[in-house]
């Protein structure tokens, strides 16, 4: 992972990380569950962005590296690897 990618990443993560202690806070004081859910969206569009962020790294660093090789078998790997990824199986 580049560096700048790292950065932006932990501090999406810290923001991530006060907006899901936001909720307990909500939660243990007994906040309308409508304002608890629409955090929960806000969290998950915030983990969206997470993921596209390090996905996109990984295309243009380990991947683009990868479809650039010379072996076979390490962009297969590289292709299948997200297509497991992206299309929500587990490798």
């Amino acid at each position: 992972m580049r560096q700048a990618t790292k950065d932006a990443a932990l501090k999406r993560l810290a923001r991530i990380e006060g907006q899901v202690r936001g909720v307990a806070n909500m939660v243990e004081e007994g906040r309308y569950c409508i304002d608890v859910v629409r955090q929960v969206q806000a969290i998950k569009a915030a983990l969206s962005g997470f993921e596209a962020l390090v996905l996109d790294d990984h295309l243009e660093t380990c991947v683009d590296t990868a479809l650039k090789s010379d072996k076979l078998e390490e962009r297969r790997a590289k292709v299948e690897e997200l297509v497991a990824v992206l299309g929500g199986r587990r490798k």
